[in-house]
Formats: C-alpha cells, sequence, structure tokens
C-alpha cells in the first residue's frame, strides 16, 4: 500500500471486462475521469500478457499502476482512482482506518462473487451513476459548468 503517497498519473486500471460489475464501474470511472488522469486495460480476453501480475491475479482483484510504477491493489485501486476522478470523499472514505479494514476484508468476498451479481441489481445503481456523470462532464468545458436553468430562466454560464 502506497497511501502516504499521492499517486503519480495517469493511474492504469486493469480489471476484468467480462465482468458486468467491473466493467459498469469502469464506465462510471471514464464518464468521470475528464481530466484524463486514468488508463483502461481489460484484461478479461484469453491469453492475455502484460501488466503488474499474471493474467490470473488480474482476474481475480483489480490493479491499478501510477506513472511512478507504483502498485494498487483492491481497495487501494479504487481509492486511487475515485481521487483521480474528482470524488476525494470516497476515496477518503476508503483511507479510514475503520472502513478501509471492512472494506478489504469484504472485497475479496464480493471479487469471489461478483459474477453471481443479478443484472437488475447491478447495471442500475452503475449504469445511473455513469450517465450522471456523463451529463455533469458534458455541461463543463473550459474549467466552467453550466448551471442548470431555473424555472423562467434561460440556461448559461
Amino acid at each position: 500500500m502506497h497511501r502516504h503517497l499521492a499517486p503519480a498519473y495517469p493511474v492504469t486500471l486493469y480489471y476484468d471486462g467480462s465482468c458486468q460489475l467491473c466493467s459498469g464501474e469502469m464506465r462510471n470511472l471514464r464518464a468521470r475521469d475528464t481530466a484524463g488522469r486514468l488508463a483502461f486495460v481489460d484484461c478479461s480476453p484469453e491469453g492475455f500478457a502484460g501488466g503488474p501480475a499474471p493474467r490470473a491475479a488480474l482476474m481475480t482483484t483489480i490493479h491499478a499502476v501510477d506513472a511512478a510504477g507504483r502498485v494498487y491493489t483492491g481497495i487501494e485501486s479504487f481509492r486511487v482512482a475515485h481521487a483521480a476522478v474528482g470524488l476525494p470523499l470516497v476515496s477518503a472514505l476508503l483511507g479510514l482506518p475503520g472502513i478501509s479494514h471492512a472494506a478489504a476484508r469484504a472485497y475479496p468476498v464480493l471479487a469471489r462473487h461478483r459474477r453471481r451479481l443479478p443484472a437488475w441489481l447491478v447495471e442500475p445503481f452503475l449504469g445511473r451513476a455513469a450517465r450522471r456523470a456523463a451529463r455533469r462532464a458534458a455541461s463543463c468545458r473550459d474549467g466552467a459548468c453550466a448551471l442548470p436553468a431555473r424555472a423562467g430562466e434561460e440556461g448559461g454560464r
């Protein structure tokens, strides 16, 4: 773990693209990554070689590698990724000792059983989050974000 060091961007995430939960979370992060701090590598194709660990390990646990070559796994990968896309609260929560410990213990169980999660449970949550992030990103250009129009007003910046 590299909690005391800020990650060097870009950070590359190695994930299981054949998993609906994993793919949904990567869509969500990709939609929020307006600064281009993340790169995404689907390690699910048979014969995949590369990355910070053997394919079997990458398919079991999410991995991230920052530009300085530091490797993050599991919850630390999510902490780094959420910080990169402007979700510092999520990142900070995952870094708190009690939450970090609980998340680190729960993650392997979730990862092991992720394929059993029904689409009706996964897709609405992650799909909605990704669509919301994409709309928010589309309303922001050149460091300014358009505000929603109030009743009786025209939209604008």
